[in-house]
């Protein structure tokens, strides 16, 4: 007769874990790397609301676009063309923590969707205006096409001066496709 003891269920459940952590460990990973070219991101919508609790404390919503050329980066060997952006941001003077939705359109028409979050740093620099770093940790959550089953980690560090766009964009991770 079979009966069910805590041990056997513990049992069970390291089994099942184990098989589990195995089947993903047995997934091949690709290593990403990309270094922007200056000026290749742009906001091209903004809007900010002042909160008023407290001076410079400001909710915002932007959009960025992206369109990259020879120095594109890649995913499996498809470079990737351009990119929309939308965030919203928390910040107090320029600093706080920001949510970011992208949408990477590859060169083969294909998509890749990813989620971030992110913590900028805003400080006055020598020319009396704000130098703005951010580092940031994506999450690839699917694509279309050949991306559909992409999955990955990617984290990213660069600055941006809030008007123009993004600059010394650094982005490194891994990549695998849950098949």
């Amino acid at each position: 007769m079979w009966t069910s003891s805590p041990v056997r269920q513990a049992l069970i459940l390291a089994f099942c874990g184990l098989s589990l952590a195995c089947a993903a460990q047995s997934l091949p990973k690709h290593k990403y790397f990309s270094k922007a070219p200056p000026g290749t991101a742009k906001y091209v919508e903004q809007h900010a609301i002042d909160i008023g609790d407290q001076p410079g404390h400001q909710l915002r919503v932007a959009k960025l676009f992206t369109k990259y050329g020879e120095q594109a980066p890649e995913f499996d060997g498809v470079k990737v063309s351009e990119v929309t952006s939308a965030l919203t941001s928390d910040y107090v003077d320029g600093s706080g923590h920001f949510v970011v939705y992208a949408l990477l359109t590859m060169a083969n028409g294909d998509r890749i969707y990813e989620r971030g979050d992110a913590i900028t740093r805003s400080a006055p620099n020598e020319a009396s205006s704000r130098k703005s770093t951010f580092a940031q940790v994506w999450t690839i959550t699917g694509g279309t096409g050949n991306f559909n089953a992409l999955r990955g980690t990617l984290r990213t560090a660069g600055g941006t001066d809030f008007k123009t766009g993004t600059s010394d964009v650094i982005t490194e991770g891994e990549y695998w496709f849950d098949r």
